[in-house]
């Protein structure tokens, strides 16, 4: 992991969490649905492919697949067959419960901050019986900040360079987990303050970041 760069500030404090690949394996869920959708509308969708990318807003990733006039029509009905198909696949992360465990242990809070529309998002964690203290989704990038600003959350975490932008516009600490699709020299580059392996680090540097010796 690299090195703290930022002090914790003093007082209970917010973090914010990124959802796909960061909290939550959603790799096998979207490829289940995906391939519903194109044997459902005949839409040829490489869903292996898919889930390689997974940060940026649906649209984006349906605009590869099906002609501009019709990305609203095709994410909308990918959407409804999204909860039958996406939500019992998908598994924590490693380390993703004690991680909102150790915020919670120390007297903060916890926002999801997703792309993934709201109303999935929150599907995900009732099926898994995660609860974070909010749930805010449709906001990708920099676009984030309006959320981390809203709810004060002064720490981010995300796997995609879009997750440390939407940190550094909120002028929160940006950590990083390099268990999405961009690797940890592509996080540091875009301005990580941490880059993690995976959430099993995030309570030991969680822990450092708070003490005392770290001020």
């Amino acid at each position: 992991m690299s090195p703290m760069t930022t002090n914790a500030p003093t007082g209970p404090l917010t973090v914010g969490f990124d959802l796909d690949l960061t909290l939550l394996d959603t790799r096998p869920g979207i490829r289940a649905a995906f391939v519903a959708f194109s044997e459902r509308y005949g839409v040829e969708v490489d869903a292996d492919l898919v889930v390689t990318r997974l940060g940026p807003p649906l649209e984006q990733e349906m605009a590869h697949w099906v002609p501009a006039e019709h990305v609203a029509e095709m994410t909308a009905r990918y959407r409804a067959l999204y909860p039958l198909h996406a939500i019992a696949p998908t598994v924590p992360m490693p380390g993703a419960r004690d991680a909102l465990d150790a915020v919670r242990e120390a007297g903060g809070r916890t926002v999801v901050v997703t792309a993934k529309n709201g109303a999935d998002a929150e599907r995900h964690f009732a099926h898994l019986g995660i609860a974070p203290d909010a749930v805010v989704g449709r906001l990708f990038a920099e676009a984030k900040a309006e959320a981390l600003r809203a709810h004060g959350a002064t720490v981010y975490v995300g796997d995609h360079v879009g997750d440390v932008r939407g940190a550094k516009a909120a002028d929160a600490l940006s950590v990083a987990v390099a268990t999405g699709p961009c690797a940890p020299g592509e996080l540091r580059e875009a301005g990580a303050d941490v880059v993690l392996d995976d959430l099993t680090d995030f309570r030991a540097w969680w822990e450092t970041y708070r003490s005392p010796a770290a001020s």
